[in-house]
């Protein structure tokens, strides 16, 4: 589906890809990790002809820059930093909906599914919303239309953990007739999400790995966590992810989407001094599992 064969390119003296070789199919979900500058944005925007290359990339046999309109037809993208338009958020939606002859409703369903009310944001300006909000609309804007073809640059970074649950119920929806491309600088932030890591160092692609599938993209955990004592920190941390307390607060329950469990492990890993004890069902395995 997707081929990148010798690809390199250069900004100046610096080589930033140096000989990329990797072939992409549909039903892969593949974590484009490394660090920063390692070469992952523009292995992107290579993808996307928005740069010139040495060597070949082609989609399908269509090659990027010469059948852009083709190729980005097919492709939904959301970047890693939303980018400063000050049009208003409907006219944008209306915008790219023409580009790639998307209904603009279905862009509306999809963004009210994340939580984000188009019919009360439609006249802001795009800029002047919120992160999260920006970013619910880009993912919308990216899925609201028929696209075989994600390309996501950290593409939950923003989100509250319910509009992360909805984002991979969604992912989960096309994960079989879909390629997805998902970058992230953190491997524990989409290693649940994929069936492949590639990981780039300098340009080179050092790791090209088949991972276990085994996580449900549409699974949840309920969960009850149990405290030595009651902590203001910890409240407010997991408040955030719509935990509800009980017992003056040494008690916690609530549900965590699947995908995000080493996420919310890595929260709790901050407070493992208070933990006394961590509870969680798998609804779609139903399995108990304990942990403490």
């Amino acid at each position: 589906m997707i081929r990148f064969q010798s690809v390199e390119k250069r900004f100046r003296r610096q080589r930033v890809l140096a000989g990329i070789d990797l072939t992409i199919e549909r039903g892969h979900r593949v974590a484009l990790v490394g660090s920063n500058g390692a070469g992952k944005t523009t292995l992107i925007r290579c993808l996307l002809g928005e740069y010139l290359h040495e060597g070949e990339i082609l989609v399908e046999g269509l090659s990027p820059r010469g059948h852009r309109k083709e190729v980005l037809s097919r492709i939904g993208f959301v970047p890693q930093l939303p980018p400063p338009l000050k049009m208003p958020a409907g006219q944008l939606v209306r915008f790219a909906a023409s580009l790639c002859e998307a209904s603009p409703r279905r862009i509306g369903a999809v963004a009210s599914r994340l939580g984000l009310d188009l019919d009360r944001f439609h006249a802001q300006p795009f800029v002047k919303l919120s992160g999260g909000q920006k970013q619910k609309l880009l993912i919308a804007i990216a899925l609201g239309r028929e696209a075989d073809i994600l390309v996501l640059d950290e593409p939950a970074a923003n989100l509250d953990p319910e509009a992360r649950r909805v984002f991979f119920e969604m992912l989960a929806e096309r994960q079989e007739s879909a390629a997805m491309l998902i970058s992230s600088h953190r491997l524990d932030e989409v290693a649940a999400l994929v069936n492949r890591v590639i990981e780039l160092d300098q340009g080179r692609v050092v790791l090209d790995d088949r991972v276990a599938d085994l996580v449900d993209l549409t699974s949840r955990l309920t969960c009850t966590l149990g405290l030595a004592r009651a902590d203001e920190a910890f409240s407010r941390a997991i408040a955030a992810w719509g935990f509800n307390p009980s017992h003056g607060g040494i008690h916690w329950h609530g549900e965590v989407a699947g995908p995000d469990r080493l996420r919310f492990l890595g929260l709790l890993s901050r407070y493992a001094a208070l933990l006394t004890s961590v509870h969680w069902d798998e609804t779609v395995e139903g399995r108990r599992r304990a942990l403490g």
